[in-house]
């Protein structure tokens, strides 16, 4: 067989729902809807979309648990205008959930906030602030131990969001909490749902973060945020391997 002959790797499932989620976001951004902005309707997206009203219902509830669309029975949709959810983020305005190249390039994006975040916690935390990060990984250690993903997702996100609002700079924590919103929105549509092994891993490497914050030592501190970020890339690149070659 030559190289041309070679079969494709096969194209991983997807629910319908997912699909449209996407091709939504999609259109958004094509038409430069802004948050408030009416969108089409379900009957209108539906036949753009070739789907079927009850796909486009499905793919519309995942959008609005996101905060980036708003359902008014008897009016419509529009773009979510909430205070601090997606729709009101610039970066939600081209963030695709399914390009494996934003979810990159929201790594790399994340990478540089959490380990500017780090160094300045070390300098800046409270004794206050100090507890609530260590509180926040003891969570995330808990849900792990007793298989209680929603608790350990609770604890990631407080544990990450403590760090930020220890550095005392209150664009990082607008910056590092929409981020990670966008990086959620990633999970439950183009990943279909959280993903990885690296959970272990992910708990002692908060440990390592929060000792170097406590210590109040800046470069150990943002190199452990750097190794628990690239980690956790990783683990996305390791999972996109498995659902797109079966490895």
């Amino acid at each position: 067989m030559t190289r041309d002959e070679q079969v494709a790797p096969p194209v991983p499932y997807r629910p319908g729902y997912e699909v449209v989620a996407e091709q939504i976001l999609q259109l958004i951004a094509e038409l430069a809807l802004r948050p408030g902005d009416r969108m089409p309707t379900e009957h209108e997206l539906a036949a753009r979309m070739g789907s079927s009203r009850t796909v486009v219902r499905e793919a519309v509830k995942i959008l609005s648990a996101l905060g980036r669309v708003r359902a008014h029975k008897g009016r419509g949709l529009y773009v979510s205008d909430d205070e601090g959810m997606l729709g009101a983020s610039p970066w939600g305005a081209f963030f695709l959930p399914a390009d494996l190249d934003h979810v990159y390039m929201l790594f790399e994006f994340r990478r540089i906030q959490e380990t500017a975040a780090s160094r300045l916690a070390a300098a800046n935390a409270t004794p206050a602030e100090l507890r609530a990060i260590e509180a926040a990984a003891e969570t995330c250690r808990h849900g792990h131990v007793s298989g209680e993903s929603t608790l350990f997702d609770r604890g990631d996100d407080e544990f990450h969001l403590g760090i930020a609002a220890a550095s005392h700079n209150q664009f990082l924590v607008a910056a590092v909490r929409e981020a990670r919103r966008l990086q959620r929105q990633s999970n439950i549509i183009g990943m279909s749902g959280s993903v990885g092994g690296h959970a272990a891993g992910a708990i002692e490497e908060h440990t390592a973060i929060y000792r170097a914050i406590r210590d109040g030592d800046p470069e150990a501190a943002a190199r452990a945020a750097a190794t628990h970020l690239d980690n956790t890339l990783e683990d996305y690149r390791r999972e996109i391997q498995r659902r797109l070659f079966g490895q």
